[in-house]
């Protein structure tokens, strides 16, 4: 027997296939859709209609033929109606973000961060959440999901933060905290999404690519920590525990300088924004060393591109370009062709950006088991926060 969960999943797995054909084919017709998608005429017809009321697509202008025997009306992703909010809890900075579903940046505010308190971070967090909605809905637009991107190694079974070694957070439980301050701030009923701030801008830059698929892509943070997201046959690599791409405590030189963890020569070492601003590392050597590291984890997983972000590359404008050099001095002298890498498409707002994707990647992909997971734990999120709205 079917039941109405069932039929509901469905429907969610025939939108998700529909929206991510015009993300990638901008101007199909919904004969073409039909075509493409392997359903029927009447079904994707009645998916459109729902979609074109939701806000999520629109028709873009007047018939034109489609090749399929009459003309038709080309449908495309509604920038201009539903958007995303994201948040960056970074060591020193708050930064949250709103964008449309095409990734376009509408609204971004950065603030010092007041404390490193969970309570007291999630508290500012939420104020700024506000008032990034307040600034889109003068603008007619409708907030539609929440990521938040924390720099360090996030539980996907429990949302828990497990390690953030630069907040000095160890099993946190951050989105209860998160959630609630957002009721007590009067943002609307919306999931809320927690991860891992490298691999949500991993995600950020696969989903607002804007063309072909870049499918492995790995992105790496160099920021106060130094870290890496991975995003793996469509979906991010994590890991068993959250921990993949803490790429901070690889050894890069065996009896180097002493790392804040304890260790000697990790990357963090070398590549920290704090190490490097306070002069104990000579920015081209570190250079150097981000060219070695790129070309570990070029041969690791053979991507399609490697990103470079966060305030490392920002305050060095060098390190970058040299450590591209690195590299391909290391591809030239194995015979094989460079590797693409290229830096941060957001800049400094990568990770925030890439928060923000984090919901729509979640609802384009109904069946991963980690979107499954987090939308669990989100609808539970939910319902603590209308029980705390209705005592």
């Amino acid at each position: 027997m079917t039941t109405l969960g069932d039929q509901q999943l469905v429907k969610r797995i025939n939108r998700s296939v529909l929206l991510r054909l015009l993300r990638a084919r901008p101007g199909l017709s919904r004969a073409r859709l039909a075509a493409e998608s392997g359903l029927t005429k009447s079904t994707v017809s009645l998916l459109v209609r729902e979609l074109l009321e939701d806000g999520w697509l629109l028709e873009a202008g007047a018939a034109v033929a489609d090749g399929l025997g009459r003309p038709s009306i080309p449908l495309r992703i509604h920038a201009g109606l539903r958007a995303l909010t994201g948040v960056e809890i970074a060591v020193e900075t708050l930064r949250v973000v709103c964008v449309s579903l095409m990734g376009e940046l509408l609204h971004a505010e950065a603030q010092p961060l007041a404390s490193q308190s969970p309570r007291a971070v999630c508290g500012q967090a939420a104020r700024m959440v506000a008032a990034a909605h307040k600034a889109i809905g003068a603008l007619g637009l409708r907030p539609s999901g929440i990521g938040v991107g924390v720099p360090g190694a996030v539980d996907d079974a429990s949302g828990q933060v497990r390690f953030a070694p630069n907040l000095g957070w160890r099993q946190v439980s951050l989105l209860p905290d998160l959630v609630a301050a957002l009721a007590a701030e009067g943002v609307a009923q919306l999931p809320v999404q927690l991860q891992n701030d490298a691999d949500a801008a991993a995600l950020g830059e696969y989903e607002f690519a804007g063309g072909e698929s870049e499918d492995p892509l790995v992105f790496v943070s160099c920021d106060v920590g130094v870290g890496a997201g991975v995003v793996l046959n469509d979906r991010l690599f994590t890991g068993a525990h959250g921990m993949a791409g803490e790429i901070g405590h690889t050894i890069l030189q065996v009896d180097g300088p002493l790392c804040s963890c304890g260790r000697r020569g990790c990357a963090e070492a070398f590549l920290g924004s704090r190490v490097l601003g306070s002069g104990r590392a000579d920015a081209m050597r570190g250079a150097a060393f981000l060219g070695v590291l790129l070309q570990n984890l070029w041969v690791t997983f053979e991507p399609r591109a490697m990103v470079v972000g966060g305030q490392s590359c920002f305050e060095h404008p060098g390190l970058l370009p040299e450590a591209i050099e690195t590299v391909n001095r290391y591809a030239q002298s194995a015979g094989m062709r460079p590797p693409v890498v290229r830096a941060a498409r957001y800049g400094e707002w990568a990770s925030a950006v890439g928060a923000a994707a984090l919901a729509l990647h979640e609802y384009l992909r109904p069946l991963h088991p980690d979107s499954k997971a987090r939308r669990a734990r989100a609808a539970t999120f939910m319902s603590s926060k209308q029980q705390l709205q209705s005592a």
